[in-house]
């Protein structure tokens, strides 16, 4: 039996501050406005891009320079159609600084803000810049904070549940137990699979949660097994990332009569990473949702000819946010606001189609994969394009 969860994994971690550090935005909404400030046809557009820099939390600075890396390697395809000038603010992870920093951006003719990465912050940055009608394009992946003038750029849960849900009614799977853990990262996953699930065919029959311990793990396994029985579930749909509680379920569920055989194994979190989690037995035939690998690798193979190493796991958000306004502005727009931002069609980012909807939340195109002999094995390829008129 594995003794401990396994060491937080860098971007677990990254993924759970983006998602845990919270402000009130709900009590700050506002209506999405319709156009941001006007951008004259043909002259350079300032981009104001804010990273964590200065923040003291280990690797943040490691992530500010791939963001910036990663933004400039953007600007440079676009062959100077339009001409983009990148301004870099720092924000030391703190929301404070983010919103002074934005305001500054602004003031410095900024048309549209790149980042932050935490929510707060990003929150905070969107709130000091909303009466300009300035669009902040953040980095984060929580939902909580889109809407008015933030977007989030992260790849989000509701959006890997839906093509997850999606992908298990096309495989003929019916009946799905949800297993949580009870922390904020936990609850709003599975709210994120209640609602995929309400929206197709596969039914889900059950939930288990787990509080965040090693003990409380070791519990759950004979409830969710009770569950599954009870259910007659095909499918067991698991909120838990690999720095988490994945190796130990992935290791006892199977050891208390919940087989991968028998029952299809659905994770929201990505099962690749770190690599060594492709070993565990428990994981291999189950699903999860990734970007497109392939486009993936190509950028990680020009970023690394550029500068010599391999980009952060989320460093790519940055160039999608400068494709993004290379896009609109080379299609005519003469302004960056919701309007433009949320166009159907969507964009084509790093890793593939992106579509910002009106809610500020995100639709990326994903690829569904599972793991075979310890190898990632894409079973459903991302979509090169969106159909519909987005929303």
């Amino acid at each position: 039996m594995v003794a401990t969860f396994h060491s937080a994994r860098k971007l677990a971690l990254y993924a759970f501050a983006l998602l845990t550090m919270l402000a009130l935005a709900a009590c700050d909404e506002v209506a999405a406005p319709g156009a941001g400030p006007s951008v004259e046809s043909g002259q350079p557009v300032t981009v104001a891009l804010l990273v964590p820099q200065g923040s003291g939390q280990p690797g943040d600075g490691v992530l500010s320079k791939s963001l910036e890396n990663a933004a400039r390697l953007a600007i440079a395809d676009l062959n100077g159609r339009p001409q983009i000038n990148l301004r870099v603010y720092d924000t030391a992870g703190n929301a404070t600084t983010a919103a002074a920093q934005a305001r500054k951006a602004v003031d410095e003719g900024a048309s549209i803000i790149l980042g932050p990465l935490y929510a707060e912050s990003a929150n905070a940055a969107g709130i000091a810049v909303r009466d300009s009608g300035v669009s902040v394009l953040s980095f984060s992946n929580n939902p909580s904070i889109a809407g008015g003038n933030v977007f989030v750029l992260g790849q989000t849960f509701d959006n890997s549940a839906e093509r997850l849900m999606r992908f298990a009614s096309s495989r003929g799977k019916r009946s799905i137990v949800a297993v949580y853990g009870n922390d904020l990262a936990g609850e709003m996953g599975y709210s994120a699979i209640r609602r995929a699930a309400s929206a197709g065919s596969a039914r889900l029959s059950g939930a288990v949660s787990y509080d965040i311990s090693q003990q409380s793990v070791v519990a759950a396994v004979p409830r969710v097994s009770e569950a599954v029985k009870n259910a007659d579930a095909d499918a067991v749909f698991l909120t838990a990332n690999t720095a988490g509680a994945l190796p130990l379920f992935a290791q006892m569920l199977p050891e208390a009569g919940v087989s991968p055989q028998d029952v299809q194994f659905i994770g929201l979190t990505r099962w690749d990473i770190p690599p060594q989690t492709l070993a565990i037995p428990g994981v291999q035939g189950g699903w999860f949702a990734l970007p497109d690998p392939v486009r993936t690798a190509a950028f990680n193979g020009r970023y690394a000819a550029a500068y010599g190493g391999q980009p952060h796991a989320i460093g790519g958000l940055a160039y999608d946010g400068i494709a993004i306004v290379g896009a609109l502005l080379r299609n005519g727009r003469t302004d960056l606001g919701t309007a433009a931002l949320t166009q159907g069609a969507g964009f084509q980012g790093v890793s593939g189609a992106i579509r910002l909807r009106r809610d500020g939340s995100n639709e990326r195109a994903l690829a569904i994969a599972t793991v075979r002999d310890q190898k990632v094995v894409v079973v459903d390829p991302a979509p090169r394009s969106f159909s519909g008129a987005g929303s």
